[in-house]
């Protein structure tokens, strides 16, 4: 009996990784990339001002 249950442990672990990994790459909704190229965009245009002189 205790070498069935060494033999069902691993099998539990490959269908819970299964079952995690169709939910990992299940199909979302589409999102853009606008506000994070929007912030990068503003950071670009932070870097390429000339420094202010105090």
């Amino acid at each position: 009996m205790a070498a069935l249950a060494w033999l069902l442990i691993p099998l539990v672990v490959a269908i819970g990784a299964g079952l995690w990994g169709s939910w990992a790459n299940r199909t979302r909704k589409a999102r853009s990339d606008g506000p994070e190229l929007d912030g990068y965009a503003r950071f670009r245009a932070a870097m390429e001002k000339p420094p202010s002189r105090t």
